[in-house]
């Protein structure tokens, strides 16, 4: 008897390596990927998505977000993330150089440039043991408390939830997925 549950022991051992064996084939040790509000750690940075939201021109907070912004053509919007980058090594490291919005049918969104002081310069440096936005910057002390990123989308891209913000260093990728 004691045989018997000792062969059973010793099988479920081995069935449990052998998922975890299996589980692990085929991941990519260079991408990483959390849920909005959740830090990911990517080239030895950590990126926090703080809020995800649409913005609208018309309204007075957004319209400092969309400083320099063309008015939307008809039929899209512009989606705004907002993070936090932090660096807790002793050497400031390069942001990641992209950003892109990704929607369940496969469209990709790339962020645009903006000339907003709530904007976050893709690539910027992070400082050592420090972050972006700068503290005390208008960015970290705004209603929202991160960096903007702006994408401009479609606007039935709702529809096509979840969406996913792509992060791409030289390093690897990092995923979020984006609470909206």
């Amino acid at each position: 008897m004691r045989r018997r549950v000792a062969a059973i022991a010793l099988l479920a051992l081995a069935a449990l390596v052998l998922a975890t064996m299996l589980a692990a084939c085929g991941a990519d040790e260079d991408s990483a990927e959390a849920a909005e509000g959740e830090p990911i750690e990517i080239d030895g940075l950590s990126y926090n998505v703080q809020i995800t939201r649409f913005l609208n021109a018309d309204d007075t907070e957004d319209a400092e977000y969309l400083v320099g912004q063309p008015p939307g053509r008809p039929g899209t919007s512009y989606l705004g993330v907002f993070m936090v980058i932090e660096n807790d090594s002793g050497d400031a490291r390069p942001s990641a150089a992209g950003y892109t919005v990704i929607d369940t049918l496969e469209n990709e969104y790339h962020s645009v440039a903006s000339e907003s002081p709530y904007a976050l310069e893709v690539g910027a440096e992070v400082p050592a043991d420090g972050q972006l936005p700068i503290p005390n910057s208008t960015a970290a002390t705004g209603p929202n408390q991160g960096a903007l990123l702006i994408f401009p989308v479609l606007d039935d891209v709702s529809d096509n939830r979840p969406l996913t913000l792509e992060i791409q260093t030289s390093a690897g990728t990092g995923e979020v997925i984006l609470d909206i």
